[in-house]
C-alpha cells in the first residue's frame, strides 16, 4: 500500500467536485474548492475520521469494498479506480466480475434528474447511485452499511421498506430476485461480491433458499408501485427499469403523470427532503 500517493489521489479527486457534481447542496461559504471531508465520508458510507486518516497517509488499508463506494463517490473514470486499487495494495476489478462503479456521465444523470427519484444498481442488485428525492421516497442509502446497500440483501434480510406490497405481490417480487441472481450467478460465476451475498443469503434466509432450490424464474418487469411515507402519506408511482449494457448496470426511475396528486406528492416530498437535509447540516 503506497499511502503517500494514495492520499494524493484522495485529495486531487476531492478538489476536482462540487456539491453540485454530486447532488449535495453547497451550504455556507467554502474556504476551498471541491468537496469536504465530511461529504465524502456521507457519500462513501464511512467515517471523517476514517477519510481524514487516509488523506494524511496514516489510515489502514481499506477494503475492496470501501475503495469501491470512495472510487464511486469520487466519480473516478475505470482507470483512476484501477489506480486506485493499485495505490491501496489490492487488484482492481477483473473483466468478468460485476460493475460496482458508476461511470461519471451516469451519475450526473442521476442528479440532474433532480424533480424524479432515481437510483442506480448493479446487476446483483447493489444500490450504487441515488439521488436526494430517492433517498427521500425509497430510503438513504448513506446510512445503511456499505455491503447492506442491496435491493435484494434488504428484501430478505433486511428492515421492513416503504413498499406496499399484496401476499402475492410480495411473492412474485420475491420470485424476480431470484430469479435475477440466478441469472446474475451465470454471467459471473467468480464473483466475489456475488458468491458473499449468496452465502448470506442461503445462510439466514429460508424462504431464499426455497425459491433458489425450486428454479422458479419471474422475469423483471416494470410496474406502479406504492410507496408508504411516513409524512406524506401513501403514493403510486410509475416504476420504470432502464439497462445499461456495457456496465450491466440499471437506472431506476419513478415517475407520476402531469398534474397528478402523485405528482404534487413527490413536489411535496422534494420540499420535505430538502428541508431535512438542511436541518442535518446545521
Amino acid at each position: 500500500m503506497n499511502r503517500t500517493e494514495l492520499a494524493h489521489v484522495l485529495r486531487r479527486a476531492r478538489g476536482r467536485l462540487t456539491p453540485a457534481d454530486v447532488g449535495l447542496a453547497a451550504g455556507g461559504r467554502r474556504r476551498v474548492s471541491g468537496l469536504r471531508r465530511e461529504e465524502v465520508a456521507y457519500l462513501a458510507g464511512v467515517s471523517v475520521d476514517y477519510v481524514v486518516r487516509l488523506e494524511q497517509a496514516r489510515g489502514p488499508q481499506p477494503s475492496t469494498s470501501v475503495l469501491s463506494a470512495l472510487a464511486r463517490a469520487l466519480q473516478m473514470s475505470d482507470d483512476e479506480r484501477d489506480e486506485f486499487f493499485h495505490l491501496a495494495g489490492s487488484a482492481p476489478p477483473l473483466p468478468g466480475r460485476i460493475s460496482v462503479v458508476v461511470r461519471p456521465s451516469i451519475q450526473r444523470l442521476v442528479e440532474r434528474l433532480s424533480d424524479l427519484p432515481v437510483m442506480v444498481m448493479s446487476a446483483k442488485g447493489d444500490i450504487l447511485a441515488w439521488n436526494s428525492l430517492s433517498a427521500a421516497l425509497v430510503r438513504d442509502w448513506s446510512e445503511v452499511p456499505v455491503r447492506e446497500r442491496n435491493i435484494i440483501w434488504q428484501q430478505f434480510l433486511g428492515d421492513p421498506d416503504r413498499i406496499v406490497f399484496t401476499p402475492q405481490e410480495r411473492k412474485v417480487a420475491m420470485s424476480q430476485s431470484v430469479a435475477s441472481l440466478r441469472a446474475c450467478a451465470a454471467r459471473y460465476p467468480g464473483d466475489p461480491g456475488l458468491a458473499w451475498l449468496l452465502a448470506e443469503l442461503h445462510r439466514r434466509s429460508p424462504a431464499f433458499s426455497e425459491l433458489w432450490e425450486s428454479g422458479a424464474t419471474a422475469p423483471w418487469r416494470s410496474f406502479t408501485k406504492t410507496f408508504a411515507h411516513p409524512s406524506i402519506g401513501p403514493i403510486t408511482l410509475d416504476c420504470d427499469s432502464m439497462h445499461l449494457p456495457d456496465a450491466d448496470q440499471m437506472v431506476i426511475v419513478y415517475s407520476a403523470g402531469a398534474g397528478s396528486g402523485a405528482a404534487e406528492a413527490l413536489e411535496l416530498l422534494r420540499v420535505i427532503g430538502i428541508q431535512r437535509m438542511d436541518s442535518a447540516e446545521r
